[in-house]
């Protein structure tokens, strides 16, 4: 029963984290139009089971009036409302506040903040704290979004300016499948028999970005919504039709890589290390489920 839809606004981001699901940079493509939002949250309603739309990126402040007309029409239509930020717009509190106002006018919108080693030289930067501040001063609900760093000699605090950090593991897939992989620690690759983030037979979430793509996870897609209404493309979904998920869904990483009879390392960092390396192999016969070519870094190459 799907749950909530998360809007990947735009692959463009301010930063080129090194740890980026979507490879997101500055030179990113990508960003929905408002006519083809309105079609996503006025299908994501027909279901009558969407609780949530989460507004991300890359970076969607980057995109301001087009993130508060989807905000907006959220509410409008009765969804609660998150929105995922790294903040490179709260330059200080005041300003900051200026920016969090169409937020805080509403009861069911919350903000998280994304602030960890990768965007910065501390845990939490600069502009974190003053969007945090703000959001306080606001009575705008907020949280922190840390991703666990390798090599962190300093550890993650518990909050930041009264707001919760929650700390999350690193997942080794994206950008961080390139920059990370050798010199983490591994383990035998047949451990990884599970998805350690999604459940695709009772898929709670989906992403949809900007070309239509309908993610269950970044970068395996059940359908397109700008050929399938989607609604449809929800309501039909069964992993055990995707040649993709069907050995995800049985057996994690391992059995798609023994379905497809694949070459493989005898040991990996993680799930997402192993299942993104079986990927990029099958990307030829599957593009049309294995894409778009942003979430495999064919941009940066």
């Amino acid at each position: 029963m799907l749950k909530g839809v998360h809007f990947l606004l735009t692959y463009r981001c301010d930063l080129e984290c090194d740890h980026c699901f979507v490879w997101s940079s500055p030179k990113a493509k990508g960003v929905f139009t408002m006519e083809r939002i309105n079609n996503i949250l006025t299908e994501s309603k027909k279901l009558g089971t969407v609780e949530t739309v989460s507004i991300e990126g890359g970076e969607p402040f980057l995109y301001y009036p087009i993130m508060v007309k989807t905000a907006r029409r959220a509410m409008e239509l009765g969804f609660r409302v998150e929105i995922l930020s790294n903040c490179y717009w709260a330059t200080c509190v005041e300003d900051a506040q200026e920016w969090l106002i169409p937020f805080a006018e509403a009861k069911n919108v919350e903000l998280t903040l994304s602030s960890d080693l990768y965007h910065g030289e501390k845990w939490a930067t600069e502009e974190v704290k003053n969007a945090a501040r703000a959001a306080k001063a606001l009575n705008l609900k907020s949280d922190i979004l840390a991703v666990k760093y390798p090599l962190a000699e300093i550890p993650c605090p518990s909050e930041i300016e009264g707001a919760k950090v929650g700390l999350w593991d690193l997942a080794y897939r994206g950008r961080a499948f390139s920059k990370f992989t050798e010199k983490a620690s591994k383990k035998n690759w047949s451990e990884f028999t599970k998805c350690p983030f999604e459940d695709f037979t009772h898929q709670q979430r989906v992403h949809v970005d900007p070309f239509g793509y309908v993610h269950v996870c970044q970068g395996i897609s059940i359908g397109n919504a700008w050929e399938k209404p989607f609604s449809r493309v929800i309501s039909e979904y069964n992993p055990y039709e995707n040649p993709i998920l069907e050995p995800l869904a049985r057996g994690g990483p391992v059995a798609l890589v023994e379905k497809f009879n694949l070459p493989h390392d005898e040991v990996y960092a993680d799930a997402c290390h192993l299942c993104y390396a079986a990927r990029l192999s099958l990307r030829h016969r599957f593009s049309s489920i294995l894409g778009p070519d942003q979430m495999y870094g064919e941009l940066e190459q």
